[in-house]
Formats: structure tokens, C-alpha cells, sequence
């Protein structure tokens, strides 16, 4: 009899881990019954979207974005724009009347790019817009000048290893996906290392260019020589690939005043809707205030940043009060690999089944389709009809897999998480380059923007029970 009461209760964990039985003693409700409780959100959800799209708030999220990045700029980890951007986000939140308004430590990377240019000498004088690579080492005072070999894959690099010692090795790898591409940024130099190159420039990671140069971090590895490397525009890698094809000798003058400083002190910043009901359980709303030391980070991730301040700001002005604590936080040093949401994670883990939910948004603001969104079967379920309630606005899709480096500390470890989705066929024209400004952004996508992350964070931190979750196998 044990052993059959025990085979019962292990096939309800995964259902039920976050919080296994109701404060009444009572199992979770049917869905039949869930599906009733969402459907008495309509009227709130409608309140929401017409206060977000056609209401006072309208274009406020915009608005408060342009002024920010007008005023502030880049923000690179490390940078006194950044330090700027946080004094200025925390009194914009405790203005805006939102509770427990405070800033929680962290150290952050803290790498300066310096002056930098290259030149490519023969077969002829031509000036090559280069971006150098987040961690890259400089190259000496005066510089490299050295013959470039031209790849367009890894493999075809190991196979001319011979050819590339004492060279600068040019990628000109396709664009395919940015999950796919993205690794000729972060491994480039390393790889060129190996086989003897004395640099690397990479094709910029973009699925289109105006002669733009896109930056972004790379890593090196232990035991391999860190060589100076830097992004290139689409145009001069494929120029250089042609002219390598006809058999041309390319020498190109590479220098670089790239340098890596101390980790620095930095802040995530946090403001928060305390909860009526369970102030101790947790709806997480995110996005990162630091961006690349080029553009605006206005898109990347300004607007993400700015909707999920906008959640709480509708909720407050409609004079809603969610049963759950509705967090905001703004992460510090996202495009280093998440390093401050790392530190909040190892600081918060310990009230990890009080967190029902954690959402970012760090692609775009762009005209929304739905969430990405990674959980449980029945929070699947849930988080479906949920989504519904933005017909209103066509918003109703849910994804499989929400994206987010900085919550994904959290959705490893059983937390159900998501993030936005919205039409990103230009997001990579202008990712991590000067061409990430306030230009990019719309306003009218910006509000449907913030509608969507404001319905689904206010119902899921109101409802009666927290999302069901898989069972996780343990902090980290």
C-alpha cells in the first residue's frame, strides 16, 4: 500500500512542485475552473489595452525611452553612462510612485575599446569600418600589418591551418541564423589563434548592412594565444573574399587600443507592486539596462527595459492590486553573458518556489505576435488562455521556448519563463551597432508592446494559484 500511495505522489510532483497544495489544503483547481478565472480578467485586460494603446498612457513608454536615451546614451558595462542610466532609472521609478524602489550590488566586466582603425594597404588604400570584439586585447602601439587570408567556416580554416600562420584571418561566413552565426563572433579569434593567425576580423553578424560594423562579446580560452579581433561590415568581407577568389594579395594596417580594466561595481535595479494577498511569491518582469558602447541601446534593450517598467505603471494607474509581488528588475551586464541576473540569481535562489514566473523581453519591441514561453505542460495550458484575453489586440500566440540569458538562471532550475515575441525580420539590421537608436523604435508597436507584457504579468501574479511547475533537480 506504501508503495502505491508513493507512485501516486511522485506522478503529482511534476504538476504541482511550485506549490503543491492551495493555502486551503485543498489540490489545485480543474482547469475547467481555471479557464473561468481568466475569462473574469476581460474587462481588466480591455482596461489595460485601451489605457496602454489608446488611453493617457499611450506612446508613454516611447516617450520615456527617447528622453532616456537621448540624456544617457551607451550604456557598456563598466562605463560612468551606465553608472549615469541607473542613478537616473532609480529616480524615475521611485517619481513614479512604484514601492520598494532599490538597487542590489554587483560587479560587472569592464573592458574600453580605445581607439581604433583599420586599413587595408594593398591592393590598394581603402578604409575598413571596424567594430573591435567585447574582451579583445589591443594590439601593440604601432599596430599589426600583416597578409590576410580570407575563410568563410572553421572547417575551412583548419583545412588552409598552414596558410593562415602569421596572417589575419577574415571570416566571411554566411548569415544562416543568429543562433547559428553568432559563434563566429565568439570563437573566431580563438579558433584563428590556434592555427597561428596574429588577428581576426569577422564578418559583421547581420542579416543586412549598410556598410555597418555590429560588435558584441567574444571569449577567449586558457591555453590559447588572445589575438586581437574585430567585426567588419558584410561589404569589406565580401570584397576581401573576392578579391582572395581572383588570387589578389590583401595586406591590411590593423590597430587597436583595446583594454580590460578591473571588474567594476555596477546595480541591478529593482521596483516592485507589493501583492495584497502573497506578497512573499514573485512575478518577474525584465529587461537590461546596459547595452554596447555604440547607437542608443534603444532597442537593445531600451525597449524591453521601458515595457516592463510600463507593466507596473499602468497597474498602478488603473488602481489595480495583483494578489503576488510584480517585480521589476533591470539587469545589469546582460551582453557579457548575464552577469548581474547570475548574482541576483545566486542571491535569490533560496526563495526560488515563491517565484511563479519570470519574463524578459530582449528582442525588440517590434509589432508583437505572442510570447515565447518555457514551463510545464499545464502552465502551457494556462499561459494559452491567458493570451486570449489579447484578442483585442491579435496577440495570442505562445511559442515554445521563451529567450532570455537573464532569466534563464531561474527557467533551468524548474521557474516557468517568458519572453516576447515580435516581428524581428530587421531586429539584426541593427543589432549592436551605431544604427540602434530611437529611430528604430515606433511607438505604436511599443504600446501593443506593453499591453501584452502587461495583461499577462497582472493575471498570472492575480490569479489564485501560481503556475504549476516541473519538478527541478536542484539549485545550482
Amino acid at each position: 500500500m506504501k508503495c502505491v500511495f508513493l507512485i501516486f505522489f511522485m506522478n503529482l510532483l511534476p504538476l504541482y512542485a511550485g506549490k503543491s497544495l492551495r493555502r486551503d489544503g485543498t489540490y489545485p483547481k480543474k482547469f475547467e475552473d481555471i479557464k473561468n478565472e481568466i475569462a473574469g480578467y476581460t474587462d481588466i485586460a480591455k482596461a489595460i489595452i485601451d489605457l496602454a494603446v489608446h488611453g493617457k498612457a499611450q506612446n508613454r513608454s516611447y516617450e520615456r525611452l527617447a528622453v532616456f536615451a537621448d540624456t544617457i546614451g551607451p550604456r557598456l558595462s563598466g562605463m560612468k553612462n551606465l553608472d549615469a542610466a541607473i542613478k537616473y532609472m532609480f529616480s524615475a521609478l521611485r517619481e513614479d510612485g512604484l514601492e520598494n524602489v532599490h538597487l542590489e550590488p554587483v560587479k560587472v566586466p569592464h573592458w574600453e575599446r580605445g581607439e581604433e582603425f583599420a586599413m587595408m594597404l594593398e591592393p590598394r588604400n581603402h578604409s575598413i569600418a571596424i567594430l573591435g570584439l567585447g574582451s579583445s586585447v589591443g594590439t601593440p602601439p604601432e599596430g599589426i600589418t600583416a597578409e590576410v587570408i580570407v575563410v568563410a567556416s572553421f572547417d575551412e580554416l583548419h583545412k588552409r591551418a598552414q596558410e593562415a600562420k602569421g596572417k589575419i584571418v577574415v571570416y566571411n561566413e554566411p548569415f544562416i541564423s543568429y543562433g547559428e552565426t553568432v559563434r563566429y563572433r565568439s570563437q573566431g579569434a580563438v579558433e584563428a589563434a590556434k592555427v597561428g593567425a596574429v588577428a581576426s576580423l569577422i564578418r559583421s553578424i547581420a542579416s543586412f548592412s549598410i556598410h555597418s560594423p555590429h560588435t558584441g562579446w567574444q571569449n577567449y580560452q586558457p591555453g590559447v594565444p588572445q589575438i586581437p579581433t574585430a567585426c567588419i561590415t558584410v561589404e569589406d568581407a565580401e570584397m576581401m573574399s573576392r578579391m582572395s577568389l581572383r588570387g589578389i594579395k590583401i595586406i591590411v594596417h590593423l590597430k587597436m587600443g583595446a583594454k580590460t580594466y578591473p571588474d567594476a561595481p555596477s546595480f541591478n535595479t529593482v521596483a516592485e507592486i507589493v501583492g495584497s494577498k502573497y506578497p512573499e511569491q514573485i512575478v518577474l518582469v525584465s529587461g537590461h539596462l546596459d547595452s554596447w558602447d555604440v547607437g542608443q541601446g534603444a532597442m537593445d534593450d531600451g525597449g524591453g527595459a521601458f515595457i516592463s517598467w510600463e507593466a507596473l505603471s499602468l497597474i498602478k494607474d488603473l488602481g489595480l492590486h495583483p494578489k503576488r509581488t510584480l517585480r521589476l528588475v533591470l539587469w545589469t551586464g546582460e551582453e557579457q553573458g548575464g552577469i548581474g541576473a547570475e548574482q541576483y540569481y545566486q542571491l535569490h535562489k533560496e526563495n526560488i518556489s515563491n517565484f511563479d514566473i519570470v519574463m524578459e523581453s530582449d528582442e525588440g519591441t517590434f509589432q508583437p505576435s505572442g510570447l515565447g514561453f518555457t514551463g510545464s505542460a499545464k502552465a502551457r495550458e494556462i499561459v494559452k488562455e491567458i493570451m486570449t484575453l489579447l484578442q483585442p489586440i491579435n496577440v495570442t500566440d505562445v511559442y515554445d521556448n521563451a529567450d532570455g540569458t537573464d532569466i534563464d538562471y531561474w527557467m533551468r532550475d524548474g521557474v516557468p519563463g517568458a519572453s516576447l515575441r515580435d516581428d524581428l525580420s530587421k531586429y539584426f539590421w541593427f543589432h549592436h551597432s551605431q544604427g540602434d537608436t530611437m529611430t528604430v523604435q515606433d511607438p505604436n508597436q511599443m504600446n501593443l508592446c506593453a499591453a501584452v507584457w502587461t495583461v499577462v504579468s497582472y493575471v498570472i501574479a492575480d490569479m489564485e494559484e501560481m503556475l504549476p511547475r516541473f519538478l527541478h533537480v536542484g539549485l545550482r
